[in-house]
C-alpha cells in the first residue's frame, strides 16, 4: 500500500500571480525532456496544462495525447487542483506569498479507497525554480536532448556528479544531487548531449580504451579549473588539428576537452 501523501515545496523570486502563470502556461519550457520524464518519451512532443476547471494536463503526441489529469479547482495566483487520470491520486498546487517571492507547494494524496500512487512531483518540482531563474534571458523554446548520449558507470554516481560539476563544469537540466541523496538516474549535459551516470555493477577501474569528448568555450580557463580542482591531467593543452587536453576524473574515466568553434551550437 503506498504512502497516503507526498509533499514537495520550492521558492521562487516572483509574485504568486506570475509564478502561477509560469508554472501552468510555460510548463513545456521548464519540464526536463529526459527519457524517463514522460509516460511515453518516444512519442511525446509537448506537455500542456489546459486552464480552468475541466481543463486537462496532457502529454501530447503527434497524432494523439495522454490525459494525465483533469483540473478540479482553478484559482489563478492562488492554487489549482487536479485528479490524476493515471493513478489514484489528487494533487493540489498552491502559490503562497513570502517576503521575497512565492512558495510553491505540491501535495499529492491518495484518494479514499485508492491503491496506486506515483508520487513524482517531489522529483521534478525543482525544475521549476531553475526555469524561473533563467527565463528572462533564456530563449522561450523547448530544450531537446540530442540523439547521442554517453553512459558512464561509477561506484558512487552522486559523488561523481558533484565532482564533474565542480571540477569539469558539466551542467545539468535537472540538478546535481546533494550529499546523502542517491538517485537511480543522474543526467548531466554538455550542450544538448546527455552524460548519464550509472552505478557500476562490476568491480574494477574503467577501461582505458575510450574517452568522452566535450567541447568547451574557453579551453584555457577550463584547464585551469580542472587542474585546480584535482583532476589528473594526462596531457596538457596541445594542438593537433584541434586544440585539446586530456584528464582523468575521480574514478579513472578518461575525458578529452576541446576548444569549441565560434559557430558550434
Amino acid at each position: 500500500m503506498p504512502e497516503p501523501s507526498a509533499t514537495a515545496s520550492v521558492e521562487v523570486p516572483v509574485d504568486p500571480a506570475t509564478a502561477f502563470q509560469v508554472f501552468t502556461a510555460e510548463i513545456d519550457l521548464w519540464w526536463v525532456r529526459g527519457p524517463i520524464n514522460f509516460w511515453d518519451s518516444s512519442r511525446a512532443i509537448e506537455i500542456r496544462v489546459e486552464p480552468g476547471v475541466g481543463g486537462r494536463i496532457l502529454e501530447v503526441y503527434a497524432d494523439d495525447a495522454l490525459e494525465r489529469g483533469v483540473i478540479t479547482a482553478w484559482e489563478p495566483g492562488v492554487r489549482f487542483e487536479y485528479r490524476s487520470s493515471t493513478d489514484d491520486t489528487e494533487t493540489t498546487v498552491t502559490f503562497d506569498p513570502i517576503a521575497d517571492g512565492t512558495r510553491v507547494t505540491v501535495v499529492e494524496a491518495l484518494i479514499p479507497g485508492g491503491t496506486e500512487a506515483v508520487y513524482s512531483w517531489q522529483n521534478v518540482l525543482h525544475w521549476f525554480p531553475a526555469w524561473v531563474a533563467r527565463r528572462d534571458t533564456a530563449p522561450h523554446q523547448v530544450r531537446e536532448v540530442g540523439r547521442l548520449a554517453v553512459a558512464l558507470s561509477y561506484e558512487d554516481p552522486a559523488a561523481a556528479a558533484r565532482w564533474l560539476h565542480t571540477v569539469f563544469g558539466l551542467e545539468t537540466w535537472d540538478r546535481v544531487p546533494e550529499e546523502g541523496r542517491q538517485p537511480s538516474w543522474i543526467e548531466l549535459h554538455a550542450g544538448a548531449s546527455s552524460i548519464v551516470l550509472l552505478r557500476r555493477s562490476e568491480p574494477g577501474a574503467p577501461a582505458a580504451d575510450h574517452a568522452t569528448w566535450v567541447y568547451v568555450d574557453d579551453l584555457d580557463a577550463h584547464f585551469a579549473q580542472a587542474s585546480e580542482g584535482g583532476a589528473k591531467i594526462l596531457s596538457e593543452i596541445h594542438q593537433h588539428g584541434y586544440k585539446c587536453y586530456e584528464a582523468e576524473d575521480l574514478e579513472g574515466h578518461r575525458w578529452t576537452f576541446l576548444q569549441a568553434r565560434p559557430t558550434m551550437p
